[in-house]
């Protein structure tokens, strides 16, 4: 809890992976494309989807805690773990082979979760497009999953491949944020709704400085 918010070292290629694997890119549009798709839209639902986005955050930062903190266990009693699977080391560690059964599951849930939303995700931007063969919305996707997966597969390097999209997704939050926030102050675009102006000053510090860590995490990843 100390070191929480008194760290002994400040990584920032650290922060931006996790800021960005966890919100970053165009994942935290998936939410919103699939209410609209939904028809749940207009500013009557601003208590319905800030309460399913709080809840999202909510569960997702308890669940971070657990596994850390499962984490510092297995590495206070001096396992050394794997750089090539860190993770996987520390399940067996606990549970044996059970473990890594387990570490599999948990894996391919966190897995299968986001590869559905950001394969809907990156349809959802282009299906509105003309093109015949983009309406297929099932066949769209499908082709995004195993384009995506045959690269992963040829690539073979899950760590570097999560480090990199952590980097790239750490620089797409604030860009994306920062157009989010100047769409917001056009009223004619939310039909007379106004963010509260703490909200306003909350994203552009977000901005200003995921994006000045993205930048620096970049050049410190590529001294290494």
């Amino acid at each position: 809890m100390h070191h929480t918010f008194i760290p002994e070292k400040i990584s920032l290629i650290a922060i931006v992976t996790i800021v960005g694997g966890t919100v970053g890119g165009y994942i935290t549009f998936s939410g919103a494309h699939r209410l609209i798709d939904a028809g749940i839209s207009g500013s009557q639902h601003i208590k319905f989807v800030t309460k399913s986005a709080t809840t999202g955050i909510i569960i997702s930062s308890f669940m971070r805690y657990i596994l850390f903190l499962a984490a510092v266990g297995v590495v206070s009693q001096g396992i050394h773990l794997d750089k090539n699977n860190p993770a996987a080391t520390i399940f067996e560690t606990a549970g044996g082979r059970w473990g890594l059964f387990i570490f599999g599951i948990v894996l391919w849930s966190a897995a299968i979760s986001s590869v559905i939303g950001a394969s809907y995700t990156s349809y959802s931007f282009i299906k509105n497009l003309k093109a015949r063969y983009l309406q297929n919305e099932r066949l769209m996707i499908s082709c995004f999953i195993i384009i995506s997966t045959s690269i992963f597969v040829i690539t073979g390097k899950p760590k570097e491949l999560l480090l990199l999209a952590g980097l790239v997704n750490g620089f797409i939050l604030p860009f994306a944020l920062s157009i989010m926030l100047i769409a917001g102050r056009r009223l004619q675009i939310l039909k007379q709704f106004k963010y509260p102006l703490w909200i306003e000053i909350a994203g552009w510090l977000v901005v200003a400085v995921m994006g000045t860590m993205s930048v620096f995490a970049l050049i410190e990843q590529i001294g290494k």
